[in-house]
């Protein structure tokens, strides 16, 4: 199953209350109440992951992340989703964000952290969440509602090679209720079980493939949604890539959105259109796909060496396998390089996009 590899975490987190504006930075093993409403309801559970660079300077650190406020508005978007019409006025802005994390890393003890990291020249994550901090077990919106933040370093996430099953009997999220495009807890239980799922097809399965919301629907009709916990790209033989559009099914990636950008400037012609899995099923037998991706912002992109197709009684109809000869094969890897080296200062931003950085 994905997972970070060789991660380590600082030894403090942030904690700031919406309602009186208060920011604390406590021990890492400072916790959180067993009598909540997150707990026992899964209330105000969302989360952003942030992947950010350290740099050692003459003057101390700098910390350089890429398009961090679309990640900040994507925790924004998710944590209104959690609270009520009236509480809305809670949520931070996108600065007062900014300078709470940067705050943070200006602790002694994260300072001190994110030196190690520079000298390692790792992958920085930054992992804000939110909680209900009221003790009750009413069923109502938070009433305590806090956002609390932590911080890491880690090898790699997923990686590869990797295999993929497809898994069209269980459904992500349902896009009536708007979920699917946010960072949600309750999501990800789901891509965990599908991942459960995955691997009772094939064990070696790392990652699960999901469908839309309509299993009513005839399987080869349906569209491809996300990867179980990442977007996906298609590679095709014909010098396509193909991105499946943002919906109330889809988290708006701020990953995949550079690394398109880094393809569109490597003249690689990247279509965003919807894809039927009946189309992925025609494609691969006919062996038009050179490689099918996960990125998201822990791996930046992967690309898988195999994936499982089933069909509608969930038996293996086919498998679709990389192509390690085509050109693309290669480019989809110097634009993961190249993305990665953004916020290493070593490659230019592309147009539209901007490279945040904090002295600390």
């Amino acid at each position: 199953m994905a997972g970070f590899e060789g991660i380590k975490w600082a030894s403090r987190q942030m904690r700031f209350c919406l309602k009186d504006k208060k920011i604390d930075i406590l021990d890492m093993e400072s916790s959180v109440p067993a009598v909540s409403r997150s707990t026992h309801y899964g209330m105000f559970l969302a989360f952003e992951g942030i992947r950010f660079f350290c740099m050692k300077t003459e003057k101390g650190i700098k910390v350089n992340f890429f398009n961090l406020h679309k990640n900040l508005e994507r925790f924004q978007r998710s944590m209104s989703f959690n609270l009520s019409r009236e509480q809305q006025s809670l949520i931070p802005s996108v600065d007062k964000l900014e300078t709470l994390f940067m705050d943070f890393f200006r602790d002694e003890k994260i300072k001190s952290f994110l030196t190690e990291t520079a000298g390692a020249e790792a992958q920085g994550y930054l992992r804000p969440f939110t909680y209900d901090e009221d003790i009750s077990i009413g069923v109502s919106f938070p009433q305590n509602p806090v956002i609390r933040a932590v911080v890491c370093r880690y090898d790699r996430y997923l990686g590869e090679p990797f295999t993929g099953v497809a898994v069209p009997n269980l459904v992500r999220a349902v896009g009536v209720n708007g979920t699917g495009c946010l960072k949600l807890s309750v999501n990800y239980l789901i891509s965990i079980k599908a991942v459960d799922a995955a691997r009772a097809i094939d064990p070696e399965a790392g990652s699960a493939l999901f469908l839309d919301d309509r299993p009513y629907d005839p399987i080869m009709s349906r569209q491809i949604s996300e990867w179980d916990t990442s977007c996906c790209l298609f590679v095709l033989r014909d010098n396509t890539v193909v991105k499946i559009p943002e919906s109330n099914l889809i988290l708006p990636s701020v990953t995949i959105q550079g690394i398109c950008a880094l393809l569109r400037d490597m003249d690689i012609n990247v279509e965003e259109r919807a894809m039927t899995y009946g189309e992925l099923v025609e494609r691969s037998a006919k062996k038009e796909i050179v490689a099918i991706c996960s990125v998201g912002s822990a791996g930046i992109l992967n690309r898988a060496q195999r994936l499982v197709l089933v069909g509608e009684d969930g038996r293996v109809i086919g498998e679709q396998h990389e192509d390690r000869n085509h050109p693309l094969y290669d480019k989809m890897e110097q634009a993961r390089a190249r993305y990665w080296n953004i916020y290493r200062e070593k490659h230019p931003v592309p147009k539209g996009f901007t490279l945040n950085s904090f002295e600390i």
